[in-house]
């Protein structure tokens, strides 16, 4: 339980709860004194205007009866249950009249308000009588005397007789000890719930981090098919763990995309060097001419150029997945890029008896690069046109469309195309070349590379059947960046 109460505490969010409940605490306090003593202020106030009420009234009598009336309306006032005090004293301080059989010293001497509450005794109040107020207790001869505490406003006559009018401070303070009681105890309690969702919310961040870490153990440890766990609270951890997730996603297939090169590079270049060394072979066996030499010289150095081709082509490709490029990008009008790789085209089209039309009417502005366009549109014709060669009115038409704030740039023609969909899907892997294809030339990098530019200008790659022939779309966002 301790180990736990110590992980828990070593939490982020355990800190932070914890440094909240500190604040809270330091406010929780001062709110409490605070509102005590805003409470004793405003009950001293309403009291010191019922006692200048008070006042009022006797300094009305004494005007109109002078010392015997307000004596008399002492008296009887004095009779009266309140909580208010009379007083009348000569001037060496004995009592004369009202409420009060004792006062504490030095309270007559004063003239105006009391500074602090003084204690004092009524008549009548002796052994055995309790009151709730604070009191002051004294023991003579096994007399309990009660005392109270009161504030008063001291007035002297004109023959220096001493007039004392006050209000006792049982009730305010009963008030004042009630509303600091109801404080402190609202405040322990939220206080306590405070430290309770602490722990709960720490224990169970503390959870969720150790199940996160055990799924990292888990996929460190080989299980590259591992995810961490994601719940349906969708908080912070929920975003953590899904953004990692895609990362691992992304990690595992660049790591199965490089298996598939190390496999495909060792199975399909396998060809073209075991021709080179034949070819070196024969050069060197039996009795030569230089004329000899020379062409075996001319067909290895043309191998070893298409060799240099497909590692560039693997490269690029390897580059533009893993999302780094040097390539820098601008303002591109894919229709410049259409115009200019079909009049490219067109001759070899000819030859093949291919016809090559486009219908890029209008500008199509993308932000991209325009080198890497123009290859992956190159690479997208040269394949229409090998594969639609020999059909009966072979053609290919290259177009540009706009759909959705996207632009589209489809490459269609009319030869056998890829009627199986898993095929169309596998067609643009790296050194993939389907069953149609194996007599013709090519290293089958050309889909492969063209999907890598697509995606490196956020776009995508679409093979379609065109019935008959293959559509293959290159698929831009309009206006937005390629990095």
């Amino acid at each position: 339980m301790l180990r736990r109460l110590s992980l828990v505490m070593r939490t982020t969010a355990a800190k932070l709860s914890a440094l909240y409940l500190l604040l809270f605490a330091v406010c929780a306090v001062f709110l409490v004194f605070y509102m005590t003593s805003l409470s004793a202020r405003m009950l001293i106030a309403q009291t010191q205007e019922t006692i200048n009420e008070e006042v009022i009234g006797l300094a009305n009598a004494y005007a109109r009866g002078g010392i015997p009336l307000l004596a008399r309306t002492i008296e009887r006032r004095s009779r009266q249950p309140s909580a208010n005090l009379y007083l009348i004293a000569d001037t060496s301080g004995q009592i004369l009249a009202g409420n009060v059989e004792s006062i504490e010293p030095g309270v007559l001497e004063i003239e105006g308000w009391t500074e602090t509450p003084f204690s004092y005794q009524r008549y009548g109040e002796g052994a055995g009588e309790r009151v709730p107020a604070p009191v002051a207790l004294e023991s003579d001869n096994r007399t309990l005397e009660i005392r109270h505490n009161a504030i008063a406003l001291v007035s002297r006559l004109p023959n220096q007789m001493i007039v004392l009018v006050g209000r006792d401070m049982g009730e305010p303070e009963r008030f004042r000890v009630v509303v600091q009681r109801a404080l402190v105890a609202t405040l322990g309690f939220m206080g306590i719930g405070a430290a309770l969702i602490w722990f709960v919310v720490g224990r169970r961040a503390l959870k969720r981090i150790d199940s996160v870490s055990e799924a990292s153990l888990r996929i460190m440890g080989g299980d590259l098919n591992g995810r961490l766990p994601v719940s349906e609270v969708g908080d912070e951890f929920d975003r953590l763990s899904e953004n990692l997730n895609a990362m691992l996603t992304r990690i595992a297939s660049l790591n199965e995309g490089l298996k598939q090169v190390s496999d495909n590079i060792a199975h399909d270049l396998k060809t073209p060097l075991t021709r080179l060394r034949n070819r070196a072979e024969a050069a060197l066996a039996g009795d030569r001419q230089s004329a000899d030499y020379r062409a075996a010289l001319e067909a290895t150095i043309g191998e070893s150029d298409q060799l240099i081709r497909t590692f560039n082509a693997i490269l690029m490709i390897s580059r533009l997945e893993a999302g780094y490029s040097a390539e820098s990008v601008a303002d591109v009008d894919l229709a410049d890029s259409v115009r200019d790789v079909v009049e490219l085209y067109e001759p070899s089209a000819e030859d093949a008896g291919v016809a090559l039309e486009s219908d890029a009417e209008g500008a199509f502005p993308v932000v991209g690069n325009r080198e890497l366009i123009g290859q992956a549109l190159s690479n997208i014709v040269d394949n229409a046109i090998k594969y639609s060669a020999g059909t009966a009115g072979a053609r290919v038409v290259v177009r540009l469309e706009r759909a959705g704030g996207e632009i589209r740039l489809t490459v269609g023609d009319n030869g056998p195309g890829i009627p199986d969909e898993s095929d169309r899907e596998r067609a643009t892997e790296r050194f993939v070349r389907l069953e149609q294809s194996r007599s013709r030339p090519g290293s089958g990098l050309g889909l492969s590379q063209a999907k890598a530019i697509a995606r490196f200008h956020n776009g995508r790659l679409e093979l379609a059947d065109a019935n008959p022939g293959l559509s293959v779309t290159m698929v831009f966002p309009e206006g937005k960046t390629g990095q």
